[in-house]
Order: structure tokens, then C-alpha cells, then sequence
């Protein structure tokens, strides 16, 4: 009879790797450890070997960072999405993809079973879960930090140690951290304290504030229907253009953020997010749409933005209105071609100037000299229709007090 077989989604990190032997000893399953590369700082060969290493029966290394950056990343930047007005989405974005290749992989492989190492007091759970439901209902999940005995990564460090598992983790240096090519997030250990600021030996891929250049960066990006495509002139490739602006804005110190969000399960946590390129593309992005669209739609945008990226938080990217609203923002970018000067400096990335062939920004309109196309005296009908409504009140409380005088 043949085994079961079981998909895991594997990264050789701690958690990942314990799940994999714990998996071994107790399930009599084949086990498929796939590992989604994203954009992350790995050494893939090294993972695949660790996998054989600690018990996997099959090793599946994708390459996803094309279609990361082209079918999540364009959109979300295109959309304006932040969560709670702070947290760029890094893993947000990439967990549907991830589970999308996971159920890919299942379907290939005749597998019954996913299995991933999200925690139960996490978002990612539910992200990897929603997206698996969404595209094959039929498969069963494992979530063993649901149902094992472990109750805390030290748990898991002892674990490794018996089995003699290596980890990169140990219990002076026990953050938990997810990258990708737009961020790496650092959660866990000394970080659960909000009060207790983060270290230096935190950062990745930017330099702290304090150690960054003290001469700014001038760049500038080009933008076609909202999507970036050149830096300072120079066509590039997506993973390409963001790997250049990671650089670009983790020497200058750029995107880092420091923030307790409400997760979707109920719990505020406190992390540190790393989002070089992505803060440049975001706030470079901002200042050509402020150019092109008018205010009725720049407003309407933004409500839309904001409810984009509650989705894309809470794992529903799979779901008819993620793709409703993906229409709208397409539509909106139309016209969002040009070109946007940033400065990078000590941490900020400042739009410091902006053309684009379609800009609704008229000088010969907005000038305070002399003009010919705008009669001043126009502006006295638009104030008094305007302000109709708030005269009538007026003049309705000032009828009522004569009234209680007399």
C-alpha cells in the first residue's frame, strides 16, 4: 500500500526543519519539503542537502521571485496598499503565492496533506490556510504548532539539539524572520518588549539611521501605467530594479519601521520591518499619482487602498474583491507614466520632483502672477454655492435666537 504524502512548506529554518523530523516520527508519510525562493538571503543548495539531511524523501526548490515581483508586488505598489498605515506587506504579499505553489506541488504529486509551520497565534496561518481552501478544498492540513507539544522556540532548540538538527537561531539571538525580495520582518526574543528598543545588530538590509551616508543619494525612477521600469534612465527588469533599489536605500538607511500592529487573530505584536526599495517605489509612486489623478479619484483610491490591504493582510488574495479592486487601481494607472526624483537621506526617501506626460498640473493655472486663463472673480459664485448650505444654518440660528429674545 502506498504511503501518504505530505507537502511541507519548508525554508531550513528552525522552525521548518524541526517540523520536518517531527513529521518523520510521526507520520508514516512520504514527506515533500518545498522551499519558495522569494527573494530571500539563502543558500538553497545548502537547504536542499539539510532537507535530505533531516528526512525529506523529495526537496523542490522554486524560483518565484519573478512572478512575485510582477504578479503581487507591481499590484499592491500600483494600489497604494499599507497596513495601519505603516506595514508595506512583505509577507503578506508572498504567503498566498507560496501556498498557491504548494497546492501546485500537491496536485503534481498526488498528495493529500500540506503542512506548514505557522504558528496559532499568527497571521500566516490563516494566510496559507484561506489560500489552500481557495484553490483545492480537498486537501487536508497539518499545523503542527497546533497540535504538538512544543510550547516555545527554546522547546524547539532543545529539540534540535537532541536530534542534532543545525540551526542558525540560538537563545542569545532568537528572532524569528521571514525575507523576501521587498523585506525582511524580525519579531520574537528581546523584541516582544515594546519598550525595549531594538538593536543595531537587528538590521539586514539597511544600515541604521546613524551609520548611513552624510551626503544624500539622487535617483530617479520611471514609471509606466504605475509599474516601474527604469532607474536614473536605465531599463531594468523587475527583480532587478527592486534588488538595485534594496541597495540604493538600505545604504542610506531607508524603510526601516519599528511598529506594533493588531494581527487578524485578535493579539497586538511588536516588529522590526526592513523595506528599503519598496519604502522609495511607495512614496515615488505617491507623488506621480498626486501629478495624474484628479481629487474625487486620488480620494476614492485611497479608501480602496486601505481595504486592499486589509485584505492582503488577512489572506484573502484569492477572493472575487481582491480582483475587483485590482480593476479599479488599473484603471486609475493609466495615465500614471512618468518620472519621480527621489533623495535618499538618513533614513527618509523624499519625491523631491516629478514630470509626467498626462500631469493635471497646469502652471499657467496654478501661478500667482499674472495670468490669462483664470478670472479671480469667478471664485466669488463657487464660494457663495459652496457655502450655501452652511449660510442658510446661519441665518436659521440667527431667526431662532431673535425669536427666544422676544
Amino acid at each position: 500500500m502506498a504511503k501518504d504524502k505530505i507537502v511541507l512548506a519548508y525554508s531550513g529554518g528552525l522552525d521548518t526543519s524541526i517540523i520536518l523530523a517531527w513529521l518523520k516520527e510521526n507520520y508514516s508519510a512520504e514527506i515533500i519539503a518545498v522551499d519558495a525562493n522569494v527573494g530571500q538571503d539563502d543558500d538553497f543548495k545548502a537547504i536542499e542537502k539539510k532537507a535530505y539531511a533531516t528526512g525529506a524523501d523529495k526537496c523542490v526548490i522554486l524560483d518565484l521571485r519573478n512572478e512575485f515581483v510582477t504578479d503581487y508586488i507591481w499590484p499592491v505598489v500600483k494600489a497604494g496598499a499599507v497596513y495601519e498605515d505603516d506595514y508595506l506587506l512583505g509577507t503578506s504579499m508572498a504567503r498566498p503565492l507560496i501556498a498557491q505553489k504548494l497546492v501546485e506541488v500537491a496536485q503534481r504529486e498526488g498528495a493529500k496533506f500540506i503542512a506548514h509551520g505557522a504558528t496559532g497565534k499568527g497571521n500566516d496561518q490563516v494566510r496559507f490556510e484561506s489560500t489552500i481552501h481557495a484553490l483545492d478544498p480537498s486537501i487536508k492540513i497539518i499545523a503542527p504548532w497546533r497540535i504538538w507539544e512544543f510550547r516555545s522556540r527554546e522547546d524547539l532548540l532543545a529539540y534540535a539539539k537532541k536530534h542534532r538538527i543545525p540551526l542558525a537561531q540560538s537563545a542569545k539571538k532568537i528572532w524569528s524572520r521571514d525575507q523576501n525580495l521587498w523585506h525582511i520582518s524580525h519579531e520574537g526574543g528581546n523584541l516582544e518588549d515594546p519598550w525595549e528598543m531594538h538593536p543595531d545588530n537587528v538590521h539586514v538590509m539597511s544600515k541604521p539611521v546613524e551609520k548611513a551616508p552624510d551626503k544624500p543619494l539622487f535617483i530617479e525612477i520611471d514609471f509606466v501605467k504605475g509599474v516601474p521600469v527604469a532607474i536614473d534612465g536605465k531599463k531594468m527588469k523587475p527583480v532587478a530594479l527592486l534588488e538595485e533599489l534594496n541597495r540604493a536605500g538600505g545604504r542610506h538607511g531607508v524603510g526601516t519601521i519599528d511598529i506594533v500592529e493588531n494581527r487578524l487573530v485578535g493579539m497586538k505584536s511588536r516588529g522590526v520591518y526592513e523595506t528599503p526599495g519598496g519604502t522609495i517605489l511607495m512614496n515615488a509612486h505617491k507623488a506621480l499619482e498626486k501629478l495624474v489623478l484628479d481629487r474625487e479619484t486620488l480620494y476614492e483610491k485611497g479608501a480602496l487602498a486601505r481595504r486592499y490591504a486589509q485584505l492582503v493582510y488577512d489572506g484573502r488574495w484569492f477572493t472575487p474583491l481582491r480582483e475587483a479592486i485590482d480593476a479599479f487601481m488599473d484603471v486609475t494607472q493609466q495615465e500614471a507614466t512618468g518620472t519621480v526624483r527621489m533623495e535618499l537621506y538618513k533614513g527618509n526617501a523624499l519625491a523631491v520632483a516629478a514630470k509626467a506626460p498626462a500631469s493635471l498640473y497646469s502652471e499657467e493655472f496654478a501661478t500667482f502672477g499674472e495670468d490669462e486663463v483664470y478670472n479671480q472673480k469667478d471664485a466669488e459664485g463657487f464660494i457663495n454655492l459652496s457655502s450655501l448650505s452652511m449660510k442658510i444654518r446661519a441665518i436659521q440660528r440667527q431667526k431662532a435666537k431673535r425669536r427666544v429674545k422676544k
